[in-house]
């Protein structure tokens, strides 16, 4: 661990920010290096059991690693794996410095020499210790097998997914949440279903996502699930599996990266292990696809048969008297009758219920008198067992947990993943390199994006649509058609086409790039060393890349923010985006900094760039110390080692973004552009205008034009722009040449501190209409027609005070 303790992140004693917050005796009192054993752990409700599903539990060891950059969060070595936490949640968790027993053979990480399958082998036993339920009967041939792929994050579920499933897949999301629901059928096995559930740690409702994968499995009843486990993280990964078993489903575990584990000199006995558990364990290398195929025949195996988990009593009757296992059957005898009626698996109910669960409880609907038997039950295995009622239950999976890895593990040396990690953590994550090197990264990325690939795809396919665009006009025109529908076809479809089409590849290539920094791992460590910025703002170091994006547009920003950990965190994200200036804002800052401030436009640029920013953190600081008090959800978070992606992943996820913007965007521009071409191409009397200032827009426009004559520009010409600019920003300046006609009348008609005024406005306000279309998506109508009248009220508010300001000061 040493080796870790040691990089420029930090060195013992600690930097100054973090020494302030230590408290002697918690585990922010830990230095780097040094391991510990956690007595006691604090907090209360959904943290506090997200603490306990993470393996922060009492008796289990833990190593400070180091600190982020600008000294919170702290970076945790515990099971195996690496865990951030929040020095403030750190300082929740009592530590002591005496060692508690480990299990034979765990403590070392070496046993016997053990034989096992290799990847893609059929080693397993041709029969499995499973149960076949009374009330099950096999599933009709030709009738639909539906699974349920779950995994914890970084396991490698969605390389896992695209590989059973090819091109045949679906993206949705799941009823009444924004959470990708992704399906599709097995390759070569039609008659089968996969959803690719979230990326979840335990089955306890700390997320939106754990919430949404257990009440999938509940409800939808899928005929088998498909459970991947990281086998490098082994003990991490099977807290999932242990409760997924609770669920009484059929079910086969995938033991991935076994291609890892033996490479670094680590084995696994797959057929003790099956024995332990009960399921079929089949190893595979996702990214490499071997061993996939003996997944399947034992997945729709189980599925066909309904053969359900050999065991789901993890409890050591033998164990600290017994306590827990007393606890749980007695529950089970209780509320038998009432989880039949609730459909809820009684072992699962049982374990929730001693949890604290308030959404299993509910569901059961106990009377009074059963609840006080249950609250006496678990009261009386807390006086016994030593530990309160939710400790105990974690406690008792991971005891079985080091039970199986002590018996049929050998743990691999220290991994040649791990020390890659390490070595470019030095660099990416250093106290001093962090910040430079992310900015680096983030402007190299953007800079291909908006510059090279993506500008060059960009104007391919602009190109593409105007020769189309001009290859439809002339054959309208040649056959004649009615110029009211010839003008609908060019300035109504065509103009929606040649708005969403180009942003396209700009879409493409930016989710390009941020999967391949998702995918290494490397936008995890983000999420680290920038939380503390964020949180003075309310908000978690994840929603520093969805805001980033926005710089270049604000649609993959938005889109980009579905991966943040709550809805809140979301919902204030994916506000702030349009905050920061898109780059087709460019378009407006050049042409009015080329008229009226010639050889200022950098200046001009740089100060509408900052405005943004500024605007965007006071707002997110006043909503966050006035409408919304809550604080960002705890930086409860697991870094995984780098690793390179898999390129049918990263190629899939471009497609899957692409189809579902171009699906999402259309609709409403379609609707947005023909409304514009109506207003535009009609008069009041709903003739056919001559001129512009005759349609219904320039007259709407001149109705709203002496609303922005205290922000000094109450032309209706401009207001006409501003209107348009909803479809995309760019038309703005190409409406005001129109309409203008040339650059001496547009000097004559606004003054510099006016076109000031004008810049900071559409600057802040509306975003175009396919931004409003992905935040409808993500948020709902409501959501979006908010942020639309949010944001110009702000714009109007902020360029009037620059108005004013600029008049007092004497500027014309």
């Amino acid at each position: 661990m040493s080796g870790i303790g040691m990089s420029d992140s930090g060195s013992a004693p600690a930097r100054a920010a973090g020494e302030a917050l230590r408290e002697e005796g918690t585990l922010a009192s830990v230095e780097i290096g040094q391991t510990v054993t956690i007595s006691v752990v604090g907090g209360e409700g959904a943290l506090r059991q997200h603490f306990l599903d993470m393996g922060v539990i009492p008796g289990a060891q833990i190593t400070l690693e180091k600190y982020a950059p600008m000294g919170d969060p702290m970076e945790f070595s515990i099971h195996g794996y690496q865990l951030t936490l929040r020095i403030a949640d750190a300082r929740k968790i009592r530590v002591t410095t005496e060692a508690c027993p480990v299990p034979a053979g765990v403590a070392s990480g070496r046993h016997k020499s053990i034989g096992h399958p290799g990847l893609g082998e059929d080693g397993l036993p041709d029969k499995v210790d499973v149960r076949t339920s009374d009330h099950s009967h096999p599933v009709p041939e030709g009738e639909v097998l539906r699974f349920a792929l779950a995994g914890n994050q970084n396991c490698g579920k969605t390389t896992l997914f695209n590989q059973l499933t090819g091109s045949n897949q679906h993206v949705g999301n799941f009823p009444g949440v924004t959470v990708d629901r992704k399906s599709g059928a097995i390759k070569g096995h039609p008659d089968t279903d996969v959803t690719d559930l979230p990326g979840i740690y335990s089955l306890s409702p700390y997320s939106p996502e754990e919430l949404v994968s257990r009440q999938y499995i509940l409800e939808e009843q899928p005929n088998a699930i498909i459970n991947i486990v990281d086998a490098t993280n082994i003990e991490r990964n099977l807290y999932l599996t242990m409760q997924l078993m609770e669920l009484d489903k059929p079910m086969v575990l995938a033991l991935n990266m076994m291609d890892e584990v033996q490479g670094n000199g680590g084995t696994i006995d797959v057929n003790l292990m099956e024995d332990m558990l009960g399921i079929p364990v089949v190893p595979i290398s996702a990214v490499k696809g071997e061993g996939v195929d003996e997944l399947v025949r034992h997945a729709i195996h189980v599925a066909r048969y309904q053969e359900l988990p050999g065991r789901q009593d993890f409890c050591d009757p033998s164990d600290h008297g017994g306590a827990v296992h007393r606890c749980l059957h007695a529950i089970m005898h209780l509320i038998e009758d009432h989880a039949v009626r609730a459909n809820i698996p009684v072992r699962f109910a049982a374990s929730k219920l001693v949890e604290g669960d308030a959404h299993v409880r509910e569901a059961l609907a106990l009377d009074k008198n059963e609840l006080d038997a249950v609250e006496h039950i678990v009261h009386q295995m807390e006086e016994e067992r030593g530990l309160d009622r939710a400790a105990a239950i974690a406690d008792m999976r991971f005891s079985f947990i080091e039970k199986i890895v002590s018996a049929a593990v050998v743990k691999p040396h220290a991994s040649r993943e791990l020390e890659r990690s390490r070595k470019i953590d030095r660099v990416l994550t250093g106290k001093y390199t962090a910040i430079p090197m992310f900015v680096l990264i983030m402007g190299a990325v953007f800079f291909l994006t908006f510059n090279v690939v993506g500008l060059a795809l960009q104007n391919l396919v602009a190109a593409g649509v105007d020769a189309l665009t001009a290859a439809a006009d002339a054959g309208l025109t040649a056959a004649g058609v009615n110029p009211v529908l010839h003008s609908l076809v060019i300035g109504g479809i065509f103009n929606a086409i040649g708005t969403v089409l180009p942003i396209a590849p700009i879409i493409v290539t930016m989710f390009f790039f941020l999967s391949l920094l998702e995918d290494t791992g490397y936008m995890a460590r983000v999420a680290f060393f920038m939380d503390k910025l964020l949180r003075k703002i309310g908000l978690s170091g994840r929603s520093i890349v969805p805001m980033l994006v926005g710089f270049g547009c604000t649609v993959p920003a938005v889109m980009s923010a579905r991966t943040l950990p709550s809805e809140r965190d979301r919902k204030l994200t994916i506000a702030l985006t349009p905050f920061m200036s898109c780059t087709t804002k460019l378009t407006i800052y050049g042409y009015f900094s080329a008229a009226f401030f010639p050889g200022k436009g950098g200046l001009v640029m740089l100060c509408l760039y900052l405005t943004g920013i500024v605007v965007g953190v006071l707002v997110a600081l006043i909503t966050h110390k006035t409408i919304d008090k809550a604080e960002a959800v705890p930086f409860v978070m697991e870094l995984p080692n780098y690793r390179l992606p898999s390129a049918k992943s990263v190629l899939m996820l471009m497609w899957e973004k692409t189809k579902d913007f171009l699906h999402r965007a259309f609709t409403v521009v379609f609707a947005a552009a023909v409304v514009v071409w109506f207003l535009q191409y009609f008069t009041p009397a709903l003739t056919v205008a001559k001129d512009a200032h005759e349609s219904i827009l320039a007259a709407i426009a001149t109705w709203i034009a002496p609303i922005f004559s205290p922000l000094g520009f109450a032309d209706w010409r401009v207001t006409t722009a501003l209107i348009a600019g909803f479809m995309a920003k760019e038309i703005v300046v190409a409406t005001l040449s129109v309409l203008f006609g040339s650059t001496a009348q547009l000097l004559a008609a606004l003054t510099p501190l006016s076109v000031v005024s004008l810049l900071v406005f559409c600057l802040l306000y509306t975003p175009c209409v396919a931004a409003i279309a992905a935040i409808r998506h993500e948020l709902g109508g409501r959501w979006a027609l908010g942020i639309v009248a949010f944001q110009c009220g702000i714009a109007y508010l902020v360029a009037l005070l620059v108005h004013v300001v600029g008049a007092l000061l004497g500027f014309a």
